[in-house]
């Protein structure tokens, strides 16, 4: 008589579980009211052109957006233009990166810290706001998630080359969708130095970080040209710095439970160097340049989770000995209690007002003031995105200071006629339709086209209609 023993239970990978968390976490409230913001808008509104329209506009900007452009378009082309389809590659690319963390966190300081890595991840602020955006940033997380996984298997196990060449060719992925994320080359040479990697893979990450860069290198010499874009932003102030300075504080914490030492591939040797380099690289490039946005370095938030979930790791190992059944629960009620307190963050990124403004806050106001007949006049030019992601609000008004359409001139928002014609196009309507930017969004008018434009209607027309939505406001004049 045979004894049958029964085969051991397959339990699902440890990865899956923040994988399904985060997804969750990215899919609420993932239409935010049907609201789009204006960086949001610029995606639509070029997803919706052919790929040689695109080519055509990359040529004279956005170029450091191309690959995510060409990328949206054909899933516009395949699902349709909603925001489902724009914001859910975001959501999806985090839950990649959720997955890498667990996996790096559990390798290097077992379940639990890999676990919590991976939940808290979808719970940082940053990440809340950007993995339900139509934009490039959660993507290059996933590939820093990605690259970092692989670094990180390649120190600890055999240095095949395919793997080498993965690692290559992940790290130029991300570069094309956003160039800043070769920041990630210099954290992971830091975590090389930290662990006292072998020469050989020295060597080998070398050569791979370095067709990474040539590859990447016509992309950044290309798009230097069209710094131009970039223009608006700040400069780097002490203000500017207590954001990073916190988050430096809290993973330096999670480095010191680790206790990291030389000679070795920990937590802290990996998360460290994956949250601080990259910080510290883009406030040291701001310095010279003012590039200094977040969102740009958004994938060191997986550094941060690294780092986070160290401590939560080291507490269920202290608590395990004497209490083995409640160090179980440990880490769940600790989540459970972040997940509260973020609760009011997490509802607010969700809204419509979490952003500078909403590009299709103002439509309803643009039908019911619009007349036939009447000239829509859009200050400054960039607010006619509005115009492009729902043209049907627009129809019947005449664009009077439009010279050449965004496709004809392969540009994001069209070409705008002289001033000296802009005014006399103005001067000949009776009425006008403004579409501009509430006073606290707004900018100083910086052209000569956006001072004519004001000029125009301050000193020869009448406020009849004035409404304001979301960081837009449609206002509505006529001739005096």
């Amino acid at each position: 008589m045979s004894s049958h023993i029964p085969a051991p239970r397959r339990t699902p990978p440890l990865w899956l579980v923040p994988a399904l968390w985060t997804l969750g976490l990215g899919l609420w409230g993932l239409s935010r009211q049907g609201s789009l913001w204006r960086d949001e808008a610029a995606t639509w509104q070029v997803a919706l052109r052919s790929a040689a329209d695109i080519r055509a506009m990359l040529a004279n900007v956005d170029a450091v957006h191309g690959l995510y452009y060409l990328l949206m378009h054909g899933l516009f082309d395949w699902f349709g233009p909603t925001t489902t389809t724009l914001r859910l590659p975001s959501v999806l690319a985090m839950a990649v990166a959720a997955a890498c963390v667990t996996v790096i966190g559990e390798r290097l300081g077992g379940r639990w810290a890999g676990l919590g890595g991976g939940m808290v991840l979808g719970l940082l602020p940053a990440v809340q706001f950007y993995f339900q955006e139509g934009r490039p940033y959660a993507l290059v997380a996933a590939g820093a998630g990605i690259s970092t996984l692989l670094l990180v298997t390649l120190v600890r196990g055999p240095a095949r080359w395919g793997r080498w060449a993965a690692y290559a060719g992940v790290v130029l992925l991300g570069a094309l969708l956003n160039w800043f994320s070769l920041l990630i080359l210099p954290a992971h040479a830091a975590t090389l130095a930290w662990s006292g990697a072998r020469r050989g893979v020295w060597g080998r990450w070398t050569a791979a970080a370095g067709a990474a860069v040539v590859g990447a290198l016509p992309l950044v010499l290309f798009t230097s040209g069209q710094s131009e874009q970039v223009s608006w932003i700040p400069p780097l102030t002490w203000h500017m710095m207590i954001g990073p300075a916190v988050l430096l504080a809290i993973g330096g914490l999670g480095a010191l439970v680790d206790r990291p030492g030389a000679g070795r591939l920990s937590l802290a040797s990996v998360g460290l160097p994956l949250l601080a380099v990259p910080q510290l690289g883009l406030v040291a490039v701001s310095l010279f340049k003012p590039l200094f946005l977040d969102r740009y370095v958004l994938f060191s938030m997986l550094g941060l989770a690294l780092l986070i979930g160290s401590p939560l790791g080291a507490a269920v190992r202290a608590v395990a000995p004497r209490f083995p059944a409640a160090s179980r629960w440990l880490v769940p009620v600790l989540l459970a209690c972040a997940v509260a307190a973020l609760l009011p963050q997490s509802l607010a990124k969700r809204s419509p007002s979490s952003r500078v403004d909403d590009v299709l806050a103002m439509t309803a106001d643009v039908r019911r003031l619009k007349e036939p007949g009447t000239a829509v006049v859009f200050l400054p030019g960039a607010r006619r995105d509005a115009r492009l992601v729902s043209p049907g609000a627009f129809t019947g008004l005449r664009d009077i200071a439009l010279a050449r359409g965004p496709r004809a001139s392969g540009t994001l928002n069209g070409v705008e006629a002289d001033p000296a014609r802009i005014r006399d196009a103005m001067l000949a309507e009776p009425r006008i339709l403004l579409v501009t930017d509430t006073p606290e969004a707004a900018r100083p008018e910086a052209t000569r086209r956006e001072k004519v434009k004001a000029a125009v209607l301050r000193d020869h027309f009448s406020v009849i209609a004035d409404e304001r939505a979301r960081g837009r406001r449609v206002t509505l004049y006529e001739r005096r």
